[in-house]
């Protein structure tokens, strides 16, 4: 097995210029490194030269990323070390072709999004050897381009290969986020920590879109709770027909971190008011395909996803 033992990242590119690419390219341009942010809409882009991205609440900073681009083609003049991923995961797959079309041996790309597989996504496409997984453990908000938003700020976060030959990259990429700020730690149990992520995504988020509710205004309606919690059990009976280790003590886990959640709206509200599509597929609609894998009925997810589709055929 190979470790990548000289593997040193030194040029970074941050795929989306929302709330959680912006956190993560703001803290590695702290710390010296070359890093380039991409997007789409230019708008998004324009104050990350000048004045840079400012970011409030539990971390303060202001900050200016190395450049701007608005293709992934472009990235390919820069030839960067370590791609991150931030985007909605609807996106991934035409982002992933685009970087196909300068991918390097010895470049990775990182999934640094919300739900399930969304590395396999990266490595059906690239292969398993460059393609990574993270669980990020902040929550953020756009208040205007390059303007961030973060209640709160959990870490470590963690960072996972898909292929054993590259730990040694996941190792460098992991010091060199912590180095910056951003506390990361290289782990075995990704698949474990994304659905434990998920199983709550999957709870708060599609509730929060349908009703227009707050984290917190969610959980404290006793009505709009019983779904909640109804959703809860039905994702981890999921998990468990799968074989996913979610842990002996995660129902009461995952209960009491959403009810310290904050007033705070998950980003499928945020989607939904914008009328922007959604992440659905990748989260809910991940607990009704595995739950027909293993034969599980899923009515509480199925509701819950044909209400978010209909928000967004509007």
């Amino acid at each position: 097995m190979k470790d990548n033992p000289s593997f040193s990242p030194r040029k970074f590119a941050v795929i989306g210029a929302g709330p959680v690419g912006c956190i993560v390219a703001a803290f590695l341009a702290k710390n010296g490194y070359d890093v380039t942010l991409c997007d789409i809409m230019p708008e998004l882009l324009e104050p990350a030269l000048d004045p840079g991205i400012t970011l409030e609440g539990a971390e303060n900073l202001l900050q200016p990323v190395t450049r701007t681009c608005l293709t992934v083609d472009e990235l390919a003049d820069h030839q960067p070390d370590v791609i991150f991923i931030t985007v909605k995961a609807n996106a991934l797959p035409l982002i992933v072709s685009a970087i196909e079309g300068f991918y390097q041996d010895g470049m990775y790309v990182v999934s640094w999004q919300n739900g399930i597989d969304t590395e396999l996504e990266i490595s059906q496409t690239l292969g398993d050897k460059p393609s990574m997984r993270a669980v990020v453990n902040y929550g953020c908000g756009l208040k205007s381009p390059c303007h961030v938003l973060m209640p709160f700020h959990h870490p470590p976060h963690f960072i996972q290969e898909l292929n054993p030959e590259s730990i040694g990259a996941a190792v460098a990429i992991a010091k060199s986020l912590t180095q910056s700020g951003l506390e990361t730690k290289h782990t075995d149990q990704i698949i474990s920590m994304v659905w434990r992520k998920a199983v709550m995504n999957a709870c708060m988020n599609p509730v929060c879109a349908v009703t227009g509710l707050t984290m917190a205004q969610a959980m404290g309606d006793p009505i709009v709770f019983n779904i909640v919690d109804n959703l809860v059990k039905e994702c981890i009976k999921v998990a468990r027909a799968n074989e996913i280790n979610l842990g002996w003590d995660f129902y009461p886990f995952a209960i009491n971190y959403m009810r310290n959640a904050g007033n705070h709206k998950p980003s499928m509200l945020m989607d939904i008011e914008k009328k922007r599509r959604t992440e659905i597929d990748y989260i809910n609609g991940k607990f009704v395909e595995y739950g027909q894998r293993a034969g599980i009925d899923t009515p509480f997810n199925i509701t819950l996803r044909s209400l978010v589709k209909g928000l967004e055929s509007k």
